[in-house]
């Protein structure tokens, strides 16, 4: 499955590119590049206007430049340029810095891509790499401007909720490649089996370890007053809220299969085990008996084969030995030991 699949398109625009979208006395107006960069530090000055800044693989220098611009805590600015942090929630200088993880699953492996957002009042700021397109998401497929309108809050959450719901398509995969390991185990459980299990079990614990964080950050959002986000919005964070409970919800059960699974195949290996082992006693059974047989009349000739002067005996005792074999693996074969 290939990370469009995934709901993670890569963006058509190379990396390094400052967007800048300004809507001022309903007007919307785009800028791009050098004209954005020096739009920015104008229209960030205009009180009436609502801005989104999105930034797609943007240098630290870049980063710094429009950090400065938007007037971004020191710290802020750092863990902008860095780029390694966990998904989190923080409020900082009067501003919601929102970190967020688009998933991806391809080769039968899921990865994951940092997105930052920063909220204002009048701006929401965006840093990603060139994996992820907004303008390509659900909500912002039209265009941005009717998004806009409704304020920076709501682009935030448009983009946000597009990204939560990218999560639901790698998860049925999940789902349906345990169940594939489930018909397998019962068939067949082998060496390639068991590594494709843990593999899947280190996939369900990187999903969780990014929507955890994220499911408490929106709970956060739908429920705490926050001068950055409206009152009317607040709704709209609580849906992507519920559709967190949902996803770790769902994250839980596949879990839960997945450790079902390992155990299937650990009982597998262990009743196939028991089953070598009867059919090796039961082998040794017959086996013992004629040569327990064979090694007393070899050592003691048992009075020349009970005096038949060792022809006739020989093979009276050799007859006795194949009868009393015959009959012991008759029996271990009637109680399915060979």
């Amino acid at each position: 499955m290939d990370s469009t699949k995934a709901g993670q398109a890569a963006s058509d625009i190379p990396d390094g590119v400052v967007r800048l979208v300004s809507l001022e006395g309903g007007v919307c107006r785009e800028w791009e590049g050098e004209q954005a960069m020096a739009e920015l530090g104008r229209a960030v000055k205009r009180p009436t206007s609502r801005l989104w800044v999105d930034l797609c693989g943007a240098s630290p220098a870049v980063l710094s430049q429009v950090s400065a611009v938007l007037d971004f805590h020191p710290l802020l600015a750092e863990d902008l340029a860095e780029r390694d942090q966990r998904a989190k929630l923080e409020q900082v200088g009067g501003l919601l810095h929102l970190v967020l993880f688009s998933l991806g699953f391809d080769d039968g492996l899921v990865y994951e891509r940092e997105i930052d957002f920063v909220l204002g009042e009048r701006f929401l700021f965006s840093s990603h790499s060139r994996w992820w397109d907004p303008r390509s998401t659900r909500h912002l497929r039209t265009g941005p401007e009717e998004a806009l309108k409704r304020g920076p809050d709501y682009v935030m959450w448009a983009l946000a909720d597009d990204i939560i719901d990218s999560y639901f398509p790698i998860l049925d995969d999940l789902g349906d490649e345990i169940d594939q390991l489930e018909d397998q185990v019962v068939g067949k459980a082998d060496r390639a089996l068991l590594e494709r299990l843990f593999a899947l079990k280190r996939e369900l614990i990187q999903v969780r370890r990014v929507t955890a964080p994220e499911r408490e950050m929106f709970n956060v959002l739908s429920s705490r007053a926050e001068v950055v986000i409206s009152a009317e919005l607040q709704l709209y964070y609580r849906d992507a809220y519920d559709h967190l409970i949902r996803l770790t919800d769902e994250l839980d059960t596949y879990r839960e299969l997945a450790s079902a699974t390992l155990e299937a195949y650990l009982s597998t290996v262990n009743n196939n085990l028991s089953l070598i082992m009867k059919r090796l006693t039961g082998v040794t059974v017959v086996v013992a008996g004629v040569g327990a047989i064979g090694g007393l009349f070899g050592m003691s000739e048992a009075q020349s084969a009970f005096r038949l002067d060792e022809g006739p005996g020989f093979w009276i005792v050799a007859a006795g030995s194949l009868i009393i074999a015959g009959i012991a693996a008759a029996v271990l074969r009637r109680i399915d030991w060979i």
